[in-house]
């Protein structure tokens, strides 16, 4: 249970920050942001620093509960003791798995979902479709919001040349073509003809089905025999996980200056803050996020819209 949280009342939570990363730099691993936000990494784990008004939140995450009670009581330990003119209180809250957290509560994404240009017949009869093809799986298609973020991304950047890496029953698929410029095309990737042909009859009803070049094989496949010049103008990754790394890699040596790269399950439902989990998938998204957060290339930004998604356009 290794993520924890912690609001104390302050009206000096900056100040505690900066005495904290100066402090604790000579034993850890420690660095604060522009914007006053610290961060304190020791050998069982991190807590970040978050300064507001009136208090200061900190967050700690370890790899087990064992590692997350000593990160707590490092903090908590340094934290009181540099406060000489006011009583601080630390109450930390029950830890919990990061499987366990709601990246979006339930009500927030009823009401995003009630509150965005609803899809049409369309795309709301492919929805059903999915469902009822694919049960469980029908998870993997992206929500009509964010369907429509993509169709309204694609417009924005005036795209005519897209790509999509992973495609499942077409929804974003749809989403992506229609916003195309005129003459634009779509390059779509995915490995099951299965699950692609029930998008089919409705790419055809939205009278998109001739911007849309379906190729199933791999995907790095398709992605590596592309030309290496800047030819995409916006991308979009929802694929296999442990491939997202290596995706972004190919999409964005390609991407033109001022083009986007959008994916999807950045949080993977919150697993990816959580260091207990190390299956390959977890660690190849976390990597992907660390790497992009530090790429020169792009300028990015991770929104939290159902199970997050990353924007990053080409400088």
């Amino acid at each position: 249970m290794p993520l924890s949280t912690a609001r104390v009342a302050t009206a000096r939570p900056a100040r505690y920050v900066k005495q904290l990363v100066s402090h604790m730099g000579h034993k850890a691993d420690a660095a604060r942001t522009s914007d006053g936000r610290g961060t304190i990494t020791v050998a069982s784990g991190t807590c970040t620093l978050t300064p507001t008004t009136d208090q200061l939140e900190l967050t700690a995450i370890a790899v087990d509960a064992e590692s997350l009670t000593r990160v707590q009581d490092v903090i908590t330990r340094h934290l009181v003791r540099f406060a000489a003119q006011e009583e601080l209180v630390v109450e930390w809250t029950a830890a919990i798995a990061g499987g366990d957290l709601e990246p979006t509560a339930p009500v927030v994404g009823e009401y995003l979902l009630s509150h965005h240009t609803p899809a049409d017949d369309i795309l709301g009869e492919l929805a059903v479709a999915t469902r009822e093809a694919a049960g469980g799986a029908a998870h993997m298609q992206v929500s009509s919001d964010e369907g429509t973020l993509l169709t309204m991304l694609t417009r924005l950047t005036d795209a005519r040349f897209a790509v999509e890496v992973g495609v499942f029953t077409g929804y974003s698929t749809l989403c992506i073509a229609r916003g195309l410029a005129d003459g634009g095309r779509l390059l779509a990737c995915d490995v099951s003809e299965e699950w692609a042909a029930i998008g089919r009859p409705y790419w055809e009803r939205a009278g998109i089905a001739d911007r849309i070049d379906l190729r199933i094989a791999p995907a790095l496949e398709t992605l590596r025999a592309l030309d290496a010049q800047p030819v995409i103008d916006i991308a979009f990754i929802d694929a296999d996980k442990d491939n997202y790394p290596v995706y972004y890699e190919e999409i964005v040596r390609r991407l033109r200056p001022g083009g986007l790269v959008v994916l999807d399950n950045v949080f993977l439902g919150g697993r990816v803050l959580d260091p207990a989990y190390q299956q390959e998938h977890h660690l190849a998204v976390r990597r992907l996020n660390d790497m992009i957060t530090r790429d020169k290339r792009v300028q990015s930004v991770m929104l939290p819209v159902r199970d997050g998604v990353t924007i990053a356009q080409r400088c």
